[in-house]
């Protein structure tokens, strides 16, 4: 299991195993984070990693486009901690 803090300060903590997306385990812990399709495509669950490693599955570029990659913008639904992380919801 990995430690998910969530905020500037880290001041939320969630945990989320390495098979389970981050919008399955915030959900599971009682984040409050928006949720769309859960398939890639909307956008609603839209997050930045500020620190750890993750791994991202297929989502649409319309909803993250290439300079969103790279600046860490992931959407929650398709993304997969491989450290502990550190993020921050946008909506």
């Amino acid at each position: 299991m990995f430690k998910i803090s969530v905020g500037e300060n880290g001041e939320q903590l969630f945990l989320c195993a390495m098979d389970e997306d981050l919008l399955s385990a915030a959900r599971k812990n009682a984040q409050k984070i928006m949720r769309g399709c859960c398939s890639g495509g909307c956008g609603v669950c839209k997050i930045k990693i500020v620190e750890g490693q993750f791994r991202r599955d297929t989502s649409s570029m319309a909803v993250l486009p290439a300079h969103e990659r790279e600046q860490n913008y992931t959407l929650a639904c398709k993304t997969f901690a491989l450290s502990d992380l550190r993020i921050t919801f946008l909506k």
